[in-house]
């Protein structure tokens, strides 16, 4: 039997990079998975692209900054499909600068999606899990939300708060039949990272025990893990998949 096989998972930020390889992963398990994003296009060709994998892939335009637009999604899964198993709370942006030049739209914006938004879709399928006595989700968080990174003052609050929510929620959800937890990705080859000079690249690389990046299929594989019955006595964690970036 197929790891996820009969589970509805609801993966933001499905249309593109981890998230479009975690969409892959999870219905190659057999798993519904819906696409939330704000991406049409997108998650179109991500559909259409595994189609012959599965006819159990849909996408719903979601603002995960507006808590309206997330529960009015989440509402419309449970009508169709009668609950929701698996969170992943991937979605995420990037709005570099150093804190001296940062400014306070690239501030928010970036608050709004990465932490307001991981807030608001949990608000609205948690208590969906609670109700089933059931329930995985997995937040997104980084190796820089553990250690730092210069330039990311906006980004790094946002992956350290993230850790936090995951351990408050760890607590208070536990009981109810919920796990939570988090990953915190190192450098992976994404669309993120292609706007990095190439230099620097070759510098993380070498930064990296392992010395290479990580593909987008082994964050998936770490979400994976963490929402199949082989970590249900995990929660609260974080699991670092960096390549040994931050030994």
């Amino acid at each position: 039997m197929k790891r996820l096989e009969n589970k509805v998972a609801v993966i933001t930020g499905g249309a593109q990079g981890i998230g479009k390889a975690t969409v892959k992963r999870f219905a190659e398990e057999g798993a519904v998975v819906i696409i939330w994003d704000v991406n049409e296009e997108k998650a179109s060709l991500t559909i259409n692209e595994f189609k012959n994998l599965s006819d159990k892939i849909e996408f719903q335009k979601v603002d995960v900054t507006n808590l309206d637009s997330v529960t009015a999604a989440a509402v419309e899964i449970v009508s169709k499909h009668k609950k929701i198993d698996i969170l992943i709370n991937n979605a995420g942006i990037t709005r570099d600068a150093s804190f001296l030049k940062m400014t306070a739209e690239q501030w928010k914006q970036v608050i709004d999606v990465n932490l307001t938004g991981v807030f608001n879709c949990t608000k609205a399928i948690a208590p969906i899990m609670v109700e089933n006595k059931f329930g995985k989700i997995v937040n997104t968080s980084s190796v820089v939300g553990i250690y730092g990174n210069f330039g990311q003052t906006n980004y790094v609050a946002t992956k350290s708060g993230i850790i936090g929510m995951t351990k408050v929620w760890a607590r208070e959800l536990g009981r109810k039949g919920i796990n939570v937890n988090a990953v915190a990705p190192g450098f992976i080859a994404t669309e993120m990272v292609g706007t990095i000079p190439e230099k620097v690249i070759e510098m993380l690389k070498e930064k990296t025990p392992l010395g290479k990046l990580g593909d987008p299929t082994d964050i998936a594989n770490a979400y994976l893990f963490l929402v199949s019955d082989d970590a249900n006595f995990i929660t609260g964690t974080v699991l670092s998949v960096d390549g040994g970036l931050v030994l």
